[in-house]
């Protein structure tokens, strides 16, 4: 019995070398071919875009003796810019709460012998961002105005972007592609080869970061008149990563 199971034992380590082996061969003869030519190169492109949306950041900041006064007050501050902007045409889609706190103030009394002491509760804070995105860019200006008005008195940043940019990017992934096929042209003319066929195509892209063109701590200042705003260009970059294959 122990010499049946024996010989099946050695039966099967030869079965299972035959499968190998071929697979082995194959493998060295696969690494012994001359690997192909190739060149990578990179290429750039970019295409810039008047914005179409602006997105601002607004904020109403209320204090009082107690949390209930200040929540009111901010309430029916923040109640009046929301109406506001819903009848100057901003959709509700466009509106969204970006942040709400309410923070107990204190006042640090300066000891006069030099030893700390507690600090004395003066009242509340409350704070309600919104978040607006305004695509009809000519009323920017006025909905800033209006909603300092109507008790907005913190906020800022105001982002200029593009609904809808990827007819835009496609335009910059022309470029970059165009550009990559000059580069690796000029390359392998320079050294006396032929260029073949595109192995493999990668690309990083890159939305704009919206910048901040506008920025108050205290709007109210800045209220007098309908606030003057300057759109510019967007400009969307594209870089792609061609490898050619070598023709020699």
């Amino acid at each position: 019995m122990a010499l049946q199971n024996t010989r099946k034992l050695a039966l099967g380590l030869l079965i299972t070398a035959a499968a190998v082996l071929p697979v082995t061969a194959a493998a060295i003869a696969d690494d012994s071919k001359p690997r192909e030519a190739v060149i990578m190169v990179s290429g750039d492109g970019q295409s810039s875009v008047a914005p179409d949306m602006a997105i601002v950041n607004l904020s109403v900041v209320k204090q009082a003796k107690t949390a209930r006064e200040a929540l009111d007050e901010n309430n029916k501050a923040m109640t009046e810019v929301l109406a506001a902007l819903k009848k100057g045409g901003i959709a509700e889609k466009d509106l969204q709460t970006a942040g709400f706190s309410v923070q107990p103030q204190y006042n640090y009394p300066q000891s006069a012998d030099g030893q700390p002491k507690q600090p004395e509760l003066i009242g509340y804070q409350v704070s309600n961002g919104i978040t607006v995105r305004v695509r009809d860019l000519s009323k920017l200006g006025g909905i800033i105005d209006q909603s300092v008005t109507l008790g907005i008195n913190q906020g800022g940043d105001i982002s200029f972007t593009n609904d809808k940019p990827e007819g835009v990017i496609d335009e910059a992934r022309k470029d970059a592609v165009a550009s990559a096929l000059k580069k690796a042209k000029t390359l392998t003319e320079a050294a006396g080869v032929k260029l073949g066929r595109i192995l493999e195509i990668s690309e990083n892209s890159a939305r704009p970061m919206p910048q901040p063109v506008y920025r108050a701590a205290m709007m109210k200042e800045a209220a007098d008149a309908s606030v003057p705003v300057q759109g510019g260009e967007n400009t969307y970059n594209v870089t792609v990563n061609v490898t050619f294959a070598l023709e020699q």
